[in-house]
């Protein structure tokens, strides 16, 4: 731990039993880690929709059958059906469903529909002591960047960035929910890509690993998707950065958003305040017009710090998606192009 860090964290860990999540808050260092209970076959999961919902019912449908063949019963939030222009329901409704399938005690995980945009609207309405005294799994990405980060931070609960319950599992990310939620595999190399079969006239080139700068560093994983870490900065939810290793992905940002966005961490001292900097999938980063490269990107705005930069994890909007820990603890090793999780994250 950096020695400007030492004090703050040591008086935050000393209070954390004594203060309620809001006063927590204005902390960056999380209180203790919390751990959910791992998945086992025939558990029952809750599927709420904090964001947006499904386009149609069918797609709700549908979402619930991919859970259902995971081998888990499948308990759908009472407003799971609901739709306010492009919200999953009301605020007050998205909440209180995640509420209650944390309050209810035959719900064992959580897992959420879809992202889309939302949950920033309910962060203040979700009741953070409820969920400390009933620690699950919550799985989601994307809009549910917010939800994770900031129930980690508030509680210690360890979070989990993964697939949402609309999409069907490739075989790899089955194998990485697999390893991380059920068989809670420790040591675990998190965001590998696939193999790629090589030979001649054949080289990799969608899931390159790159070290944008070497060393290697250790720290709990915070960060999701870029625009939701962007957002909540400055705001009492804003992820617990100090001494955490920084994981970031998005979609559909042409690189000159990806540019604003890292530009705004950094001039807020993000990146002085983390270990090292994971970069995942940047799907869809259109180009229109004159364009800086999202590797030139990177390279401007992270090379000149202590910390070791890896880019090209199975992280984010892509088929073949890694599931990982937040508040996890992780060790990044940028020169072996390796994120492995270190210690427990699951109970």
């Amino acid at each position: 731990m950096r020695r400007r860090h030492f004090l703050h964290t040591s008086l935050t860990a000393a209070s954390a039993v004594l203060l309620p999540p809001l006063a927590m808050a204005t902390a960056n260092t999380p209180p203790p880690p919390l751990l959910a209970r791992r998945l086992e076959a025939g558990m029952k999961i809750g599927v709420v929709a904090p964001a947006s919902t499904a386009f149609d019912q069918q797609a709700v449908r549908f979402g619930l059958e991919v859970i259902e063949s995971l081998g888990f019963a499948v308990e759908p939030g009472r407003n799971l059906l609901q739709r306010r222009g492009y919200l999953a329901g009301t605020d007050n409704e998205r909440a209180a469903d995640l509420n209650a399938m944390f309050e209810r005690p035959d719900i064992d995980a959580i897992g959420c529909l879809r992202g889309g945009y939302g949950a920033m609207r309910i962060l203040p309405m979700l009741n953070f002591d409820t969920i400390r005294a009933n620690p699950k799994v919550l799985l989601g990405y994307s809009d549910i960047t917010v939800l994770l980060n900031a129930i980690y931070k508030l509680t210690g609960l360890v979070t989990f960035h993964g697939p949402m319950a609309v999409e069907s599992y490739t075989d790899y990310s089955y194998e990485s929910f697999r390893a991380l939620l059920l068989n809670n595999t420790p040591n675990l190399s998190l965001g590998q890509p696939p193999l790629f079969e090589s030979g001649p006239g054949r080289a990799e080139r969608e899931n390159r690993l790159q070290s944008l700068v070497s060393g290697t560093a250790q720290g709990h994983l915070v960060g999701g998707n870029l625009t939701l870490v962007a957002a909540t900065m400055g705001t009492v939810y804003e992820p617990p950065f100090d001494g955490g290793i920084l994981v970031l992905e998005d979609v559909d940002e042409s690189p000159l958003r990806i540019d604003r966005m890292l530009t705004h961490l950094k001039l807020a001292g993000v990146f002085d305040r983390v270990t090292g900097v994971v970069l995942g999938k940047f799907t869809n980063a259109e180009i229109s017009g004159p364009s800086l490269s999202l590797e030139t990107i990177f390279n401007d705005l992270l090379q000149g710090y202590d910390i070791p930069v890896l880019s090209g994890l199975m992280i984010g909007h892509t088929e073949d998606q890694a599931t990982l820990p937040i508040g996890g603890q992780a060790i990044l090793n940028a020169d072996k192009h390796t994120l492995t999780t270190a210690g427990r994250y699951l109970r």
